[in-house]
């Protein structure tokens, strides 16, 4: 269910490429800069919503490449690519590709809505126990997406695990498997569809 999803995770994922350096924080600065450099972080996730009303857990769970300007979401049936401009979902099931202009505005994740204001609403602050650190984001803006964020950081400032905390008491846990930073390769963002593909083309 990766088109379902993608907002709930790619909002927590993409504040560690979004945030402003800071002296406090040096691990995360160091993974801030990773980005900045034009690396591509590539993992195996499991993701976790859980609800607080009902107490539902909704778990997700593929591989995810993220960039600074742009993410790449694989499940077992569902592709995500979204390149700055334009949104492509491939629904294996379905044979159906699905293209939409991507206008970050409407996308709560998008780096340059944050990079625009949403990171200033935050306060960030770092611990660090030697083996890993734990970035805290908080924010009381009424209108912030989620109140509190942690993310924790291996050694090498590779993200394991990020879990946020948003308006309505919300859970969402996104865990990362084997992740390593990789340099850019236009390959790593392209999109196979087979030529008999469904196409539906929002864009017009």
């Amino acid at each position: 269910m990766i088109y379902n999803y993608r907002k709930t995770l790619l909002v927590v994922v993409l504040l560690f490429v979004s945030f402003p350096l800071a002296a406090q924080t040096p691990n995360f600065d160091k993974l801030k800069q990773k980005f900045d450099s034009g690396q591509v972080f590539e993992a195996l996730y499991t993701h976790e919503f859980t609800d607080s009303y009902t107490g539902e857990v909704n778990v997700s769970e593929g591989n995810i490449w993220i960039e600074k300007e742009g993410y790449k979401l694989k499940s077992e049936d569902q592709t995500l690519v979204v390149d700055g401009e334009t949104s492509k979902v491939y629904e294996g099931a379905r044979n159906r590709l699905i293209i939409s202009e991507y206008d970050p505005e409407t996308d709560d994740f998008a780096p340059s809505r944050m990079l625009n204001g949403v990171d200033s609403t935050y306060t960030i602050s770092e611990t660090s126990n030697g083996n890993t650190s734990e970035v805290t984001l908080k924010s009381d803006d009424a209108f912030a997406i989620f109140r509190k964020v942690e993310i924790l950081l291996n050694q090498d400032q590779y993200p394991l695990e990020i879990t946020a905390y948003d308006v309505s008491d919300n859970v969402i846990v996104t865990t990362f498997r084997g992740g390593s930073f990789v340099e850019m390769n236009e390959s790593i963002f392209s999109l196979k569809v087979p030529g008999n593909a469904e196409v539906v083309d929002m864009r017009y």
